[in-house]
């Protein structure tokens, strides 16, 4: 399973951010595109909220691949 950081200094990170930090998608128009499109889940429940502030410890699940978010 990849991690990855909350930038330090900030309390928070937002999903969109997460897909593309990760290297899941290419850029935000595609992070929107899959988020919205319900194929993105955080802790095993589907999010459609590109801009969900994920706060650590939270897992992110896209296309087989899971992220976990760490501070």
């Amino acid at each position: 399973m990849e991690t990855v950081e909350i930038r330090e200094g900030e309390e928070f990170i937002k999903l969109g951010q997460v897909l593309k930090k990760a290297g899941l998608v290419s850029s935000g128009v595609e992070a929107k595109m899959v988020i919205q499109e319900g194929e993105v889940s955080v802790d095993g429940e589907i999010d459609t909220r590109r801009g969900r502030k994920l706060f650590g410890g939270e897992v992110i699940s896209y296309n087989g691949e899971e992220v976990k978010i760490v501070k």
